[in-house]
């Protein structure tokens, strides 16, 4: 079982920490990590971008020249792709680049990306995270105490506006709840920051 130890948001530990195997000692399955953050990083695409086909783009209905004679390449319409203002070659149209997982390949994808931070000694449990009121001084403080120079992923048991709203001033940091956690935001952040309740909603949502 994988223990953890507890800081304030000052750095000092505060006690230890057993973390449920189930959800944070498994075996990482790079598989699973790969087709989740492949789908999320798919369903953020909108899929709007439009382009016209030379059959599309309006004009061209007549041929510019005569087949023969005239020493210039034939030509069948000024909107073809080689021409100003013609129609663009495999013209890219709306579509939707939406990738669905199975509910487990997720739960996997979940738990391994959870626990590759605890083998990798990235993961920090806070035992509170808040603030009395918007500080960004006091964000940059927590981080720097615990370690965290470069990109960070803060995780709270709920929404906390005045935690966001401090940290989102602060390049690199992102903040979470347990409900909107991704696999993506784990794996892309180089410290993954816990508040002690929110673990607890972890391990009971994937446990």
């Amino acid at each position: 079982m994988p223990t953890v130890a507890v800081l304030d948001m000052a750095g000092k530990e505060v006690e230890k920490m057993d973390l449920a195997e189930a959800v944070f000692g498994i075996e990482p399955n790079q598989s699973a990590m790969h087709d989740a953050v492949v789908a999320y990083l798919a369903n953020q695409r909108q899929g709007t971008q439009s382009a016209l086909t030379r059959s599309e783009v309006s004009g061209g209905g007549r041929k510019p020249w005569r087949q023969k004679g005239t020493g210039h390449a034939r030509q069948g319409s000024i909107r073809a792709p080689q021409w100003r203002h013609g129609g663009v070659v495999f013209a890219p149209k709306p579509r939707d680049y939406r990738i669905s997982l199975n509910k487990k390949v997720k739960r996997l994808a979940m738990k391994s990306a959870l626990s590759s931070k605890v083998l990798d000694s990235e993961m920090v449990v806070v035992d509170r995270i808040a603030l009395e009121a918007y500080k960004t001084k006091e964000i940059a403080a927590m981080l720097k105490a615990l370690g965290s120079e470069k990109k960070a992923l803060i995780v709270l048991p709920r929404t906390d506006e005045k935690v966001a709203a401090s940290a989102a001033n602060i390049p690199g940091v992102k903040t979470a709840a347990v409900n909107t956690l991704s696999v993506y935001d784990i794996l892309n952040a180089d410290r993954f920051i816990v508040a002690k309740e929110a673990v607890s909603r972890i391990e009971e949502v994937y446990a």
